[in-house]
């Protein structure tokens, strides 16, 4: 190969990354203005403000299924070139439909409640094939030294989403709910839109996989790497969702909240592109566990800190190890689902990234976080979590090191 032909394979990939990216970006953007606007459009039809934490659980519960339904639909659609941007785009086209609709049908007021929910469920069950599909591209076309960093430019976009909602959801407040999200659908569905060029474009570069190749049933390995990955997701949602805020209010007013709380991710951004060089050499699995461990110690020492400045700090590197956590699952993910099954596993990760979310909700819905008795399992609830996960993810890696070099050592002899 040509050096010609390799600056324009690693272009192409840095596109195919940085769409990933945007599309992430736009995805969570628009989850953001969802969440900021719900219990108003809720209560213009007549839905008690109390219940708006049921509806963002049903969004979850959605999102954990269908993730994974949509990962699976993903596995059987890119072995023909161009049917995976379609099926996307269409399924982008009824998200943005439905979405845009809602702030107008709230408008009619209590006697729209129906079409309200209805449009809710839509909406989350066709948006779940802008999370995980588009990542498929990754593990069933790119060389695998790509896979981590095109894996972090992808998440890219989510942290950066991160960073700014908190600024964001203050701009929003005070604004009428139309011109938002018709906005926001408008910029996602033709980033959608463009995936079916994306999609060729990779294809150009790499034989696409053949369409009678099957995914086999996932193994005990796979199966305890998702479990991992649900106690990792849970362990971030009650530290940044719900230990973060509180920690910071005892050091600064709640109007700093929204310059402090990106901290988290911003270290999240920095470190994801380091870290994809050593998944890239060591495996995601390894790189996961020891973000765990490392991610478990900087949260100990928010919770330990006696001043602003060592809480940001440890905010930081929290928010670092949760980056290389999420850049090492997708990578893995790929990598694990590497026989056809890549969507799947893909789906799984997004799907526990939901179900965690789900929990945090219902810990927040059953006033956990108001009984005194519980605010110790809350504050080390997160550190067990990772530290476990951790050292579970790091367990797995050397066992399956260890069997590799039996085996390339049977077959040497």
């Amino acid at each position: 190969m040509t050096t010609t032909q390799l600056s324009a394979g690693t272009g192409a990939a840095n596109r195919t990354g940085l769409y990933l990216a945007a599309l992430q970006l736009m995805f969570t953007l628009g989850w953001t203005t969802y969440v900021v606007y719900l219990p108003r459009l809720a209560a213009e039809v007549g839905i008690a403000p109390s219940a708006v934490i049921l509806i963002l659980m049903l969004d979850q519960g959605i999102f954990t299924i269908a993730d994974t339904a949509m990962g699976i639909a993903a596995d059987k659609l890119t072995p023909h070139v161009g049917r995976l941007g379609l099926f996307v785009g269409l399924m982008a086209a009824i998200s943005c439909g439905a979405f845009v609709a809602l702030p107008f049908v709230a408008g009619a007021g209590p006697a729209a409640q129906v079409w309200f929910i209805a449009l809710i469920v839509i909406w989350s069950i066709t948006s779940s094939a802008l999370r995980a599909p588009p990542l498929t591209l990754l593990g069933k076309y790119r060389a695998k030294p790509q896979v981590p960093f095109l894996a972090a430019l992808a998440m890219l976009g989510y942290g950066v989403a991160g960073a700014v909602s908190p600024y964001l959801g203050v701009v929003l407040r005070e604004h009428d709910a139309r011109l938002p999200f018709v906005i926001s659908s408008f910029v996602l569905l033709l980033t959608a839109l463009a995936l079916s060029r994306i999609e060729s474009d990779v294809a150009q570069d790499t034989p696409p996989p053949t369409p009678a190749e099957a995914a086999k049933p996932l193994g005990l390995v796979p199966i305890a790497f998702i479990v991992a990955m649900v106690a990792l997701a849970f362990g971030y949602q009650l530290h940044f969702a719900m230990n973060s805020g509180p920690s910071y209010l005892r050091f600064a007013k709640p109007d700093e909240l929204q310059w402090l709380m990106p901290v988290f991710w911003i270290g999240f951004n920095i470190a994801m592109f380091p870290a994809s060089l050593v998944v890239k050499h060591r495996g995601g699995l390894i790189v996961m566990g020891a973000a765990g461990l490392f991610g478990a110690a900087a949260i100990a020492a928010a919770e330990f800190a006696g001043s602003l400045n060592v809480l940001i700090a440890a905010q930081f590197l929290a928010g670092a190890a949760w980056g290389c956590m999420l850049i090492s699952a997708v990578s893995a993910a790929l990598a694990i689902g590497s026989t056809g099954a890549e969507g799947k596993v893909t789906g799984l990760v997004f799907s526990a990234l939901a179900l965690g979310t789900f929990a945090r909700m219902a810990a927040v819905a059953g006033g956990l976080q108001k009984m005194p008795e519980y605010a110790p399992l809350l504050h080390w609830a997160p550190i067990a979590c990772w530290s476990v996960a951790g050292a579970g993810l790091l367990v797995i890696a050397a066992a399956r090191l260890q069997g590799a070099a039996h085996i390339k050592a049977s077959a040497g002899g």
